[in-house]
């Protein structure tokens, strides 16, 4: 990592770890959401952990209490989510593995080792596929029992997903870049986008791209030309399509940005938490995760702020099951939930 890069990183964590103290007082007027505890993260399963690494693109510090410092992690990291119809699957970044988790009854029920810092998650073509920042590959799991089907080169720093309804796309964090898999792992083309992609989101045909560093949305076909480069928030993050509507969030902005899928039209830019990241559309509202507040909140396609609650500590996903919707707490070894409606 180069030292513009970790001076960079270093702005954003202090950021986040400095708010925290701010987050617990919003956070006392926010409803409460249930807490499942995900334990140490230790894989009984699977393959290709490696140990804990705070070194690379991506870096997240742990808040010890308020005092404006940076430590090593004292949790496993839980950072992603997806939903495969039975279980949530959480990926645990600093043990290097992915924890499932019943929905019918919220009992953890397995840990499987991946690769080297797992941080995005997605479930497509019957699989769970699982983002490894620091091996710079994805792996491709069994969703009933675990097993690795298989493991499969990306850019550098793989860090997002998305599915068009036939291939993956993973988006590269360090090499500014998108890897587009077919769902046996093949690769079928690497595409070049802005800085530091993050969120992924297929909405209007197009592959929707945040780039984290150059406060744009990439537009790509899903041949992997660039339609078109759009003008969002400062430190985009998550993507999510809605309708054909797509929503961007912009971490440092505190704010959302909904744009016209078919053209890119900005339709309004809304006020929500502070660390504005993922994001998710539940078929009614918006749900978004504010990362320096340890909020989650319920959004309208209007932009309206209808509810808000309560997390764990330091969220930074979120994803919807039909019913409830999960958000992983990054420094509370935890996943909560509530019900959408």
């Amino acid at each position: 990592m180069s030292l513009v890069r970790l001076k960079v990183f270093s702005v954003a964590v202090f950021v986040a770890v400095s708010t925290m103290t701010l987050s617990v007082v919003k956070a006392q007027d926010a409803q409460p959401m249930s807490e499942i505890t995900l334990g140490s993260g230790t894989a009984t399963s699977g393959g290709g952990a490696n140990g804990l690494s705070m070194v690379g693109d991506g870096v997240v510090a742990v808040d010890d209490g308020g005092t404006g410092t940076i430590s090593s992690p004292s949790t496993t990291g839980p950072e992603a989510v997806a939903f495969d119809g039975t279980y949530i699957w959480v990926a645990m970044q600093f043990s290097d593995s992915v924890t499932r988790v019943r929905v019918k009854d919220g009992v953890v029920s397995g840990t499987f080792a991946v690769g080297k810092r797992p941080v995005a998650l997605l479930y497509a073509g019957s699989a769970i596929w699982v983002a490894n920042l620091l091996s710079n590959n994805v792996t491709k799991l069994d969703p009933a029992t675990g097993s690795v089907l298989g493991t499969y080169a990306a850019g550098s720093g793989p860090g997002g997903f998305t599915f068009d309804g036939t291939n993956i796309w993973v988006a590269n964090r360090t090499s500014n870049n998108v890897t587009k898999l077919s769902k046996a792992g093949a690769n079928l083309g690497t595409f070049a986008v802005g800085k530091r992609p993050m969120g992924l989101a297929f909405a209007g045909g197009s592959i929707w791209v945040a780039n984290n560093f150059g406060k744009t949305v990439t537009r790509l076909s899903t041949a992997g030309a660039v339609v078109g480069t759009y003008a969002v928030g400062q430190g985009a993050f998550g993507v999510a399509a809605q309708g054909e509507n797509v929503w961007v969030t912009n971490y440092f902005d505190k704010t959302v940005t909904k744009l016209r899928a078919s053209d890119g039209l900005n339709l309004g830019t809304f006020k929500v938490g502070d660390g504005a990241a993922g994001i998710v559309f539940d078929g009614t509202n918006m749900w978004v995760v504010c990362n320096g507040d340890s909020t989650l909140m319920k959004v309208s396609p209007t932009g309206t702020v209808l509810a808000t609650y309560a997390t764990g500590k330091g969220p930074f996903a979120v994803a919807y099951d039909g019913a409830n919707v999960w958000v992983p707490n990054s420094a509370s070894n935890s996943v909560s939930k509530t019900a959408a409606n």
